[in-house]
């Protein structure tokens, strides 16, 4: 019996195919690494998605005629609670004044979390 159906190229092999070796467990040294790189990534993520944000709100893509903000247009569209949209789009508004702490946040070194504080 063959491994996969021809007629799929890219179906998946049958159970008599051998898989994979597992792969080792990470180190907790390299398992601290992934963490605190992807942590990067996601913050650097996060701020394109604010400057995202902060673009869509000036040039008020929102403004349906029924949508009342940013924040709730973010809220409805992004499934993001209306109290932390409404926070969002402060923080999105204010990194505009604020380049070293956008710069920060844009490289990953820096969260949001910890760049709305002193706000």
């Amino acid at each position: 019996m063959a491994d996969s159906n021809p007629a799929c190229p890219d179906s998946a092999p049958s159970a008599h195919a051998a898989s994979p070796p597992a792969p080792l467990p990470l180190s907790i040294t390299e398992l601290e690494a992934q963490i605190t790189e992807l942590a990067g990534h996601l913050n650097a993520a996060n701020h394109r998605w604010l400057m995202l944000i902060a673009e869509f709100d000036r040039r008020e893509g929102w403004a349906d005629g029924s949508t009342r903000s940013c924040a709730h247009w973010l809220s409805w569209k992004c499934g993001v609670d209306l109290g932390a949209a409404r926070e969002k789009v402060r923080v999105a508004r204010a990194l505009a004044a604020l380049p070293k702490i956008s710069a920060a946040m844009a490289g990953g070194e820096l969260s949001n979390r910890v760049s709305c504080q002193p706000l």
